[in-house]
């Protein structure tokens, strides 16, 4: 499997920013999906998942009610819809696929980078 995350960018606080991830290989909608992010100086955090069949989404509570993660199987293609974007939320943002075939196969993207200015 190979993640390809959008180019992320300049933001001001306050605004919107969508991040899309452009999954290949052999990813499939069997694949649970997520972003993370890591802000300088600190570790990797979760920020956003979706279940196999996009029919539950999880959020870590500093996003909650302003992002959305979102997938579209017939595109292999996963959405992070930014809202509200906060000067906290600058890091270099990653996709995640993950999934369990008798073991656990697990992907990361190359990261990208959000800014957000105050």
């Amino acid at each position: 499997v190979q993640l390809q995350a959008s180019e992320g960018g300049l933001v001001r606080a306050g605004g919107s920013l969508r991040l899309i991830c452009a999954a290949s290989g052999s990813f499939s909608r069997n694949y649970a999906v997520g972003w993370f992010r890591q802000a300088p100086g600190k570790e990797r955090e979760f920020v956003a998942a979706s279940s196999r069949d996009g029919g539950s989404t999880l959020y870590s509570d500093s996003v909650k009610g302003r992002f959305t993660i979102s997938r579209d199987d017939a595109e292999n293609m996963v959405y992070l819809q930014m809202n509200s974007l906060k000067p906290e939320d600058m890091a270099v943002y990653y996709c995640n696929a993950d999934a369990w075939y008798g073991r656990q196969y697990n992907y990361w993207g190359q990261g990208t980078l959000v800014t957000v200015s105050s």
